[in-house]
């Protein structure tokens, strides 16, 4: 169950880090809104995620997600470049992710 909560917080990362991007510097109340609820969200999941995980282990998972979920909505809602290269390495972070799961034995 740990291992969802913290997919969850990681979307939930995703969520603020574009949140910062609509808010424009914070200044658009609403977005800023959002991207603050989606903060506290992420935060309090991970939270609740490090009862049973790792703190490395579930830090490095959780900031992959956000990078990796950050990275891919940048191509496709900011028209950010996706270049064979950089989509390389968003895989790898995949890779990553998938690795420290499977590393920990993926409870």
């Amino acid at each position: 169950m740990s291992w969802y909560v913290l997919i969850l917080a990681g979307l939930f990362e995703v969520g603020w880090a574009i949140g910062l991007e609509y808010s424009d510097g914070l200044t658009k109340p609403i977005p800023t809104a959002g991207t603050v609820v989606a903060l506290v969200v992420s935060m309090g999941l991970l939270a609740i995620a490090l009862e049973d995980l790792p703190v490395g282990t579930a830090y490095a998972v959780w900031t992959g997600i956000g990078a990796v979920g950050t990275a891919t909505l940048g191509i496709f809602l900011f028209d950010e470049p996706a270049s064979l290269t950089r989509v390389a390495f968003i895989g790898v972070i995949v890779v990553g992710i998938v690795g420290l799961h499977v590393a920990s034995g993926g409870h």
